[in-house]
C-alpha cells in the first residue's frame, strides 16, 4: 500500500535524506519517496503505522500540513 503525507519544511535534499534514514529502519516500510517541491512523502509499506511514521516526521522538524 502507499501512504502519502503532505508535510512542512522539505526545503531541500539533505531534508529528504534526513526523513529517510530516520524511516528506513522500520522493517514494514518497502520504499519511501520525498518530492522536495512538493512537501509530499510517500511511503510504501505492507502495514499502516501512519501515526508513528507521523510522528517520526514531526520531531525531525516536518510536521503534518
Amino acid at each position: 500500500m502507499i501512504f502519502n503525507f503532505e508535510v512542512e519544511n522539505i526545503k531541500c535534499a539533505g531534508c529528504a535524506s534526513n526523513i529517510k534514514n530516520h524511516l528506513q529502519g522500520d522493517h514494514r516500510i518497502n520504499n519511501i519517496e520525498v518530492d522536495i517541491e512538493k512537501g509530499l512523502v510517500e511511503i510504501d509499506a505492507e502495514t499502516d503505522a501512519s501515526d508513528e511514521w507521523l510522528k517520526i516526521m514531526t520531531e525531525l522538524g516536518y510536521p503534518k500540513k
